[in-house]
């Protein structure tokens, strides 16, 4: 896997792009003079891990002939900072599923522990050192 970052203007503003070639636009915060005109490279972290256990859900509840009429996920994300150093990681992480259809709760819920406990590479790659929860509901 290679991603390739280019610089796009004197500040943070930064046009990433993977193998798709979809450019997507990273910048800092205004407080360390970013001008907002993209994600922040931790909120991308989430956004990987929720990308990925989404794929993995969809395609486990296809699998089973499950209908998703729609499907939304929060994450929310609790950064402990590492003393003597500017590092904050995350320490938890919660991913909430919000999905809409005629579903199958139990399906669902197994849907989501395999994608958090056997299938989502970003899941493992945060395990070691995040303790990560998820919920899910089912709105008809």
């Amino acid at each position: 896997m290679k991603v390739e970052l280019v610089r796009v203007n004197n500040a943070f503003h930064f046009e990433a792009t993977g193998a798709a070639n979809v450019k997507i636009d990273i910048d800092g915060s205004t407080d360390i003079g970013g001008n907002n005109l993209g994600a922040r490279p931790m909120e991308m972290l989430l956004m990987g891990l929720a990308g990925c256990s989404a794929i993995d859900v969809i395609l486990i509840l296809n699998k089973q002939r499950q209908v998703i009429d729609d499907l939304r996920l929060s994450v929310e994300g609790e950064r402990e900072a590492i003393e003597g150093t500017q590092q904050s990681p995350f320490r938890k992480i919660h991913v909430t599923y919000h999905f809409k259809g005629n579903l199958d709760a139990a399906k669902v819920k197994r849907a989501i522990e395999l994608s958090m406990e056997k299938y989502c590479s970003a899941t493992a790659q945060f395990r070691p050192t995040t303790h990560i929860t998820h919920s899910f509901e089912i709105e008809a």
